[in-house]
């Protein structure tokens, strides 16, 4: 629901429920559509020549890349953002608390990661160089991104950072308050918000602030406006990723792609846009101390750093390497030639 001073946070993460804790959620559906979306354009591009792949080979590599998002972007999660996962083990399914994917937690750089080796296994396997792969795969790569950002949102997570105090008064309509918030231990209206849990019934006897937060997103918008002031206002941080790791990135991939580059380009130029975007999206992002006892912002910033790097080291490489150009959205290139360059 959006008020009048900010947007009050009131979205289900699923979106069909079966029961309680159990359906099919937004955040399965990005990765999904992400993924359907990445197989219908590698299809297009090896059906009209843009590609080295064959159309008939485009099912069995993604879902080679399948593999390596979820298994790069949880294990990257885990090791940069929630280290204490590796020994968190309950008495339900999955038991182990790496394998709680469905509850989120997916680090894109562990993605990328996962990916890239996913790439090299498959191409040397099937004849195919690794760097063309890399930029088909880039080249698809922002959709997900983009709607992974949007999940997150719709879930309440990876907030972002607090507007400043002089706008807290009066926050803007693009801002998003959390009912999460009044469940932290050190939330400072605690006393103040339970004083209006005589707005609703609470059968089930749940703790005040608890019941409103269920209030709020059982719909009872009413119970947001009163409880709205005792938030506090952050940055959609979000979906300002959304709209750089996403559409940003995407539209600068398909201007450089527009014709027909050597092996590798739209690979670095990936790496060189994802970095720069994620590094100054990061900055209003939520700021807390991690398992490794540092600033959140200072695994993504810094592997940023290091991806921008790369990709320029890999721009380097692959522009001084021999050999035709493939791609190209306007004009393909000739695969016939690209496919007797080496494998690498």
């Amino acid at each position: 629901m959006i008020l009048a001073e900010a947007y009050i946070h009131d979205l289900s993460p699923f979106a069909i429920r079966f029961g309680d804790g159990f359906g099919i959620r937004w955040y399965g559906l990005a990765y999904l559509t992400g993924f359907i979306a990445a197989w219908m354009i590698l299809k297009w591009m090896a059906r009209t020549g843009r590609s080295l792949l064959k159309p008939e080979q485009v099912g069995d590599f993604m879902t080679w890349m399948v593999v390596g998002v979820l298994v790069g972007g949880r294990l990257g999660y885990v090791l940069f953002y929630s280290i204490d996962l590796l020994w968190t083990f309950s008495s339900s399914f999955p038991f182990w608390g790496v394998l709680e994917i469905h509850k989120g937690g997916m680090a894109s750089h562990g993605g990328i990661l996962g990916v890239w080796l996913a790439c090299i296994l498959y191409g040397r396997a099937r004849g195919i160089t690794s760097w063309h792969l890399f930029d088909g795969v880039a080249f698809c790569a922002p959709i997900g991104l983009g709607l992974g950002r949007v999940a997150n949102f719709v879930n309440g997570e990876l907030w972002g950072r607090p507007l400043p105090a002089t706008m807290q008064a009066d926050p803007p309509g693009w801002s998003v308050k959390y009912p999460d918030e009044m469940l932290e231990v050190d939330f400072p209206n605690g006393g103040t918000v339970d004083g209006l849990v005589t707005m609703i019934s609470n059968p089930a006897n749940l703790p005040p602030l608890q019941a409103l937060r269920d209030a709020i997103y059982a719909g009872r918008a009413d119970v947001a406006e009163a409880v709205s002031p005792y938030l506090v206002a952050y940055y959609p941080s979000q979906l300002f990723q959304a709209l750089t790791d996403g559409l940003l990135l995407f539209t600068l991939l398909a201007i450089v792609w527009l014709r027909p580059r050597k092996p590798g380009v739209i690979c670095g130029w990936f790496l060189i846009g994802y970095g720069a975007m994620r590094i100054a999206s990061e900055q209003f992002r939520a700021q807390y101390t991690t398992e490794w006892g540092v600033s959140s912002i200072w695994p993504a910033a810094g592997l940023s750093a290091v991806m921008i790097a790369l990709g320029l080291l890999v721009l380097w490489w692959c522009v001084r390497r021999e050999g035709p150009k493939v791609g190209g959205l306007l004009t393909p290139g000739s695969t016939e030639a690209a496919g007797s360059v080496d494998r690498t």
